[in-house]
């Protein structure tokens, strides 16, 4: 098979966790890395012994280019996504794919009119805890799902904000807490449920309210379309990153998510399911453990032409329009149907 020649767009810390994930990968060469900060992308193109490019925009000239990595600001997304399937590149990005639902179309149209596929980095999907409660769900053994709860608390200071000013502001970030921290939450949370098709929230910036212009603490309550109910509250203003907590309630028994750990619970029987192991190293412990599984299934998908091996365009829309769908309901203080 033909080696892949792939480029990475942003030198952050998020982009480590892909140059690893690379490295397992078969017949993928990782070529050139682009960031803006000259001296930096320089030294990390040296120390993966690929091309550096200061412009993005050059580096898509190269037609030696198969996949272009996008891990960089959200609000540069849409435009990188873009120009990388206009220069004929398969990509792979970091989520939110774009900042809105109304520009996921725009992706579409683009990713269809170039034949071409886009794969958004919804890893958490692929932790052993959220694979083992989706085989459970699938057997039906606790019978049908009543409610879905998560509690997300991590910490974020106003260091955090002020070392990247492109965070904290509606233009440049599409929100805060909920566009960055939570939405893999509010993923997760649809996947089990089959969808969201309603929900009321409310969204607040409270320690954070001087730092940032957006949200630092939000609530919502959701219907589910397979019929459950959900709530969930998560913040940025605790102490420490927390790990998620999440229960979902059957006819039958528990499944909870605790400290990295899955139980069932059934009466007074504890049963262990799964765990997820903290990375070696490579990003933080809180991110999940599915970056490498989530970037392996796109090439596998590159390979077999098959967008459902991965998350594509439609499935990292959910997500995104249940985080539009909280930010008005908290605007209009009433509920907000979400329509697919």
């Amino acid at each position: 098979m033909k080696t892949r020649h792939v480029a990475i767009i942003g030198g952050g810390a998020i982009h480590t966790c892909h140059v690893e994930a690379l490295r397992h990968l078969p017949n993928v060469a990782l070529r050139a890395l682009v960031d803006i900060d000259g001296d930096k992308g320089s030294r990390l193109a040296a120390t993966y012994g690929c091309q550096f490019y200061q412009d993005y925009r050059e580096m898509l000239l190269d037609d030696t280019i198969d996949v272009v990595h996008i891990c960089t600001p959200h609000y540069l997304h849409k435009p990188m996504i873009l120009a990388a399937l206009a220069a004929g590149k398969q990509v792979f990005c970091e989520k939110p794919m774009v900042m809105n639902p109304q520009e996921v179309a725009e992706i579409q149209a683009a990713a269809d009119a170039a034949g071409r596929h886009v794969g958004i980095c919804y890893q958490n999907r692929l932790n052993p805890t959220s694979l083992a409660i989706q085989r459970c769900i699938e057997s039906g053994s606790l019978g049908n799902m009543r409610a879905i709860k998560a509690v997300l608390t991590w910490s974020r200071g106003g260091s955090y904000y002020s070392a990247s000013p492109w965070r904290g502001s509606f233009i440049t970030e599409g929100g805060s807490l909920l566009i960055n921290q939570a939405i893999h939450t509010l993923d997760l949370m649809q996947w089990f449920g089959k969808g969201v098709s309603r929900l009321k929230g409310v969204v607040d910036s409270t320690l954070l309210e001087d730092e940032i212009e957006t949200e630092d603490s939000a609530m919502a309550t959701m219907s589910f379309n397979n019929g459950a109910r959900g709530l969930f509250y998560a913040s940025n203003c605790y102490a420490s990153d927390s790990p998620l907590l999440l229960e979902l309630e059957f006819e039958h028994g528990t499944l909870r998510l605790s400290d990295n750990a899955l139980w069932q619970i059934c009466g007074d029987e504890h049963t262990k399911l799964a765990s997820d192991a903290s990375p070696d190293g490579v990003g933080k412990s809180y991110w999940g453990i599915g970056h490498q599984q989530a970037i392996h299934h796109f090439y596998q998908g590159l390979d077999n032409n098959n967008p459902e091996n991965y998350c594509g365009i439609h499935e990292a829309a959910k997500s995104l329009r249940i985080v539009n769908a909280i930010y008005q309901s908290s605007l209009l203080r009433k509920w907000v149907n979400i329509i697919e």
